[in-house]
């Protein structure tokens, strides 16, 4: 096999990029050092001066999978121009769009097969979680707002966080068949979800007409 002359510095970055490629097409475990020296066309060496063996190059993938994660869902929990139930309603959209176009990574971040390393590299009571610290700070401020009852926020997020992870695994992994209709799913999971949550007596306005019909206040 031809040798390819990459710059120094490069190969890393080239390691990471095709064994993402390769988790976007292809199980985990399927994935090994082998696969990156035959792409390469390098030796088994000098995939060891990066990674010394599997667990160390699944360490970094996850590390650039939440970043992708955080980049591709975050973007309306964080825009506090927008109405607070459309950033929390849009944002559930873009978490199952995620694993639905992305799920061996989806299963890679969140899956049991390496929480070891997962754990090790972060924690969802850090304030930089992916994603997580973001639906904290919203739930936060719908409750300062005087929108969301003032209940125990992390335990809410976890509550938000884990309804998107069931639907979202559901989906991926072929489930009870709701690839089909989820989208009508995800609507009735919402209305449940923030008319638990919302404050009473409390109108909320949102610019989703399908949202407004459901959010009236308590009597």
């Amino acid at each position: 096999m031809i040798k390819h002359d990459y710059h120094h510095g490069n190969l890393k970055e080239e390691f990471i990029s095709i064994a993402m490629d390769f988790i976007a097409k292809e199980d985990t475990e399927k994935l090994t050092l082998k696969v990156l020296s035959d792409a390469t066309g390098t030796s088994r060496s000098a995939i060891y001066k990066h990674f010394k063996n599997k667990d160390a190059l699944i360490e970094t993938i996850i590390e650039k999978g939440f970043d992708k994660f955080d980049l591709e869902t975050t973007p309306y929990l964080k825009n506090e121009s927008k109405a607070l139930v459309d950033r929390f309603y849009l944002t559930g959209k873009l978490y199952i769009e995620f694993a639905r176009t992305n799920p061996n990574l989806y299963r890679l971040l969140f899956g049991k097969k390496y929480a070891h390393i997962r754990e090790a590299l972060l924690s969802i009571k850090d304030e930089d979680c992916s994603g997580f610290a973001a639906l904290q700070k919203t739930v936060k401020d719908g409750q300062q707002q005087g929108l969301l009852k003032k209940e125990d926020s992390y335990q809410q997020a976890i509550v938000i966080w884990s309804t998107m992870h069931g639907i979202s695994s559901l989906i991926i992994d072929g489930f009870m068949d709701v690839a089909d209709v989820y989208e009508k799913i995800y609507d009735t999971l919402f209305e449940t979800l923030l008319t638990g949550m919302v404050a009473n007596k409390v109108k909320i306005i949102s610019t989703i007409p399908l949202l407004n019909k459901f959010l009236q206040p308590a009597n």
